[in-house]
């Protein structure tokens, strides 16, 4: 799979199959590879990457800080992903393309359709995160890694990242930029060497940027309202995929179809052929 550079970050990309293209933000926090369409909880059972790319061409990519992409201690905002993103369909010569968010990857979907609604043919919303427990877990998780921080240093924070493969969702104290120190040498040393002050107001503020409410993430209700974007939002319904999230996007963009079907009912064969009714129609 070929490597880019993106906004001084590599870029871990595949395209799969052919026809109108389908640029895919992948499900899961910091661990958002493209693998995760085929081997995450409800993706592995409905196999959209058996299905779509019969008729579509989809882009999918490890999301920044993620799998084999790069990545870069800053401030993370949902508009760094959709730099990411854009810029993955600008290497590609593509102007326009269908959006599709699993998860988190919801999150800069929406973020990326406001911020340039003329380069967006749809929005597909598949199980966004979102709700009270989705918010509270998440700012635990920053506040186990900026304790650990506090407590062992950051050089710490590499060693306990190379003594095992977890992630952050799996080891929290590891931090958001646990796959680049285990992958990047140099990022790890300069990472170890950093203003440890410094790191923890960056650490501090990114948790609050990402997760601020108790609703679906990624762009502000008033933006949404004034979106023209055909839209299909499909829950979840767990402690990190609320209903209401997904009700949330349906009640602030205009338009949307709300496929309201029991996530057990979320099969192969109903997921994909819903999904490909709803492209085929734009």
């Amino acid at each position: 799979m070929p490597l880019i550079d993106i906004d001084g970050i590599a870029t871990n990309y595949e395209v799969i199959g052919d026809g109108p293209p389908i640029l895919m933000f992948s499900p899961g926090g910091f661990d958002a590879t493209i693998e995760k369409w085929s081997t995450l909880g409800v993706y592995a059972r409905i196999k959209l990457l058996d299905h779509l790319p019969a008729k579509y061409k989809c882009i999918v990519f490890d999301r920044r800080e993620t799998g084999r992409s790069g990545g870069r201690v800053e401030r993370v905002t949902w508009s760094h992903f959709v730099t990411q993103g854009k810029g993955l369909l600008d290497h590609l010569g593509i102007d326009r393309a269908h959006l599709m968010g699993g998860c988190m990857g919801c999150c800069p979907v929406a973020a990326f359709a406001v911020d340039a609604p003329e380069r967006v043919l749809s929005m597909i919303h598949y199980w966004p995160v979102g709700g009270a427990r989705y918010r509270i877990n998440g700012h635990l998780r920053f506040a186990r890694h900026l304790a650990y921080v506090e407590e062992q240093g950051l050089a710490a924070v590499v060693a306990l990242v190379n003594s095992h493969d977890k992630g952050f969702g799996q080891d929290p104290r590891g931090g958001p930029w646990s796959s680049i120190i285990r992958n990047d040498p140099n990022f790890a040393q300069a990472y170890a060497g950093q203003d440890v002050e410094h790191y923890k107001l960056i650490v501090g503020s990114m948790v609050r940027t990402l997760l601020d409410r108790d609703t679906a993430p990624g762009a502000e209700p008033e933006d949404m309202l004034r979106l023209n974007t055909p839209t299909l939002i499909i829950p979840g319904r767990d402690a990190a995929h609320a209903t209401s999230a997904a009700r949330y996007l349906e009640e602030c963009i205009p338009g949307a179809e709300y496929w309201d079907m029991p996530v057990d009912s979320q099969t192969e064969e109903t997921a994909p052929a819903r999904i490909l009714d709803f492209l085929d129609g734009i």
